[in-house]
């Protein structure tokens, strides 16, 4: 059940309600109740998709447990990761190993299971890798193995998290789930009400309302200019931007009603000077997944020059291949591996200049990533190769299709919006306060202006995040 759906409206009262109404001093109880309400709200989405997040849950919180005691943890370690990336493999990436292996046999030799395509469960990508986490965590002796599986299953199931990150550490979660959390927190409320607040409209106003525009244009990209699609591809890269920072936003602002502090994701990933920059800002929790699991057991930088650009970009390749079992991804994993090893030879992964050459820096950077954000949205390396060569087209008219005139002037005003307040919190994070006014009158007229804002200018009708295919 995702955030911005009337469901969830409906139901996250009265899960928050229950929730208080049940002593502070019955820590286990209170678990208990939101490890339910987690696989309730998750089985929503298909009842068996429940049995597969439960098996991956069984698998690490006994393999953890195993490790400490045996002899040889290492043969443990990697039966209980093969299991647990098992599900992962057969349902996400069985299609495309099949089909590949297929083109590259006579024909024929193919082996096809109906309807796995469709049959992924939502948001194995998220709990596998955070399940696995935790058991590399405990091999390494980085975390104690966890004895209550009521605490461990509700860790891995969380449900603010579950569905689209972000990949929680035990480190900082369970920890929580076991101490003595206070009856109500007043001000970590608010600030998750103000999340909450700010994520949906990221989310309805921007990310959905441009995506119109997005879908009209690149899936039918031979129909329109090299403007439109440039146009579009701007557009793409601010709505996936907003559309996943928008449901962190809403992930960590229900944690924080609950109590709960769960880990930053975004900050702000379309300043950063350098593509190495931008992944110290984007999907923060995958990439230090990445970093600490793959990057650094590969050897990190503390090795040979060649080695260290290899590890880079391995570590990439798998981001992309986490990302979706296409080729596209898999191309997108390699571009941001290539140019983090560019800009590590150049020395160009921070920015030395002053305002005018951090400009520049930022202007590069994001056209970099835009153009790879093609390969991401694009259903084929033909298709995204297709838009970039129309973009590059001097033939084609200087015109621009802008779409029916309300939609455009919704977006225009929703990326204004969420690009001022990106630039204020990057650059003068003090100045011209809203949401966190001193004053109650100007704090009050944020909340209803931006809500209003939600029900006049939003669009409820694309209930589904980005991220929650992966």
């Amino acid at each position: 059940m995702v955030f911005n759906s009337f469901n969830f409206i409906i139901i996250y009262p009265f899960i928050f309600l229950l929730y208080y109404a049940i002593p502070a001093k019955h820590t286990k109880g209170r678990n208990l109740y939101l490890l339910i309400a987690s696989y309730f709200l998750y089985a929503q989405w298909k009842p068996v998709y429940a049995l597969i997040l439960l098996a991956v849950t069984a698998i690490t919180f006994f393999s953890a447990k195993i490790i400490t005691k045996a002899s040889h943890p290492k043969q443990i370690l990697t039966a209980g990761v093969l299991l647990t990336l098992l599900p992962l493999a057969f349902f996400k990436y069985f299609n495309f190993i099949n089909e590949t292996i297929a083109g590259i046999l006579p024909s024929g030799m193919n082996f096809h299971l109906a309807g796995l395509n469709w049959a992924i469960p939502v948001g194995i990508s998220f709990f596998t890798f955070q399940a696995l986490g935790y058991l590399w965590d405990v091999y390494y002796k980085r975390q104690t193995a966890e004895h209550d599986f009521l605490t461990y299953a509700l860790f891995i199931s969380f449900f603010p998290s579950i569905l689209a990150g972000p990949i929680n550490k035990a480190s900082l979660v369970i920890p929580q789930l076991k101490r003595l959390r206070p009856y109500f927190d007043y001000g970590k409320a608010v600030e998750g009400l103000k999340m909450l607040l700010w994520g949906m409209f990221m989310k309805v106003v921007v990310a959905d309302r441009v995506g119109i525009y997005v879908d009209t244009v690149l899936p039918s990209y031979g129909n329109y200019t090299g403007l439109s699609c440039f146009l579009a591809s701007i557009l793409y890269t601010i709505q996936i931007y907003t559309d996943f920072a928008g449901y962190s936003l809403m992930a960590i602002g229900t944690g924080k009603t609950l109590g709960f502090e769960l880990t930053e994701n975004f900050r702000r990933p379309y300043f950063a000077v350098s593509v190495t920059d931008f992944w110290h800002r984007w999907h923060i929790s995958l990439s230090t997944w990445l970093k600490d699991y793959v990057y650094i057991p590969l050897g990190g930088s503390r090795c040979s020059k060649m080695r260290n650009y290899w590890n880079i970009f391995v570590t990439f390749l798998v981001s992309g291949i986490w990302h979706g079992a296409n080729w596209t991804f898999i191309v997108w994993g390699c571009m941001h591996g290539v140019c983090q090893i560019v800009e590590k030879m150049l020395g160009q992964q921070k920015c030395n200049y002053a305002w005018f050459g951090r400009s520049v820096k930022i202007l590069v950077t994001f056209l970099l990533v835009n153009f790879a954000w093609l390969f991401f949205r694009m259903p084929t390396l033909s298709d995204a190769c297709g838009v970039i060569a129309r973009i590059f087209n001097p033939s084609l008219p200087m015109t621009i299709f802008w779409g029916p005139i309300n939609n455009l002037a919704f977006m225009v005003l929703g990326v204004a919006a969420v690009g001022m307040k990106d630039f204020r919190d990057e650059f003068a994070p003090d100045r011209f306060p809203l949401m966190n006014n001193r004053s109650r009158f100007i704090r009050w007229f944020a909340y209803v202006l931006v809500l209003v804002l939600i029900l006049t200018a939003g669009v409820f009708g694309a209930d589904q995040f980005i991220y929650a295919n992966f």
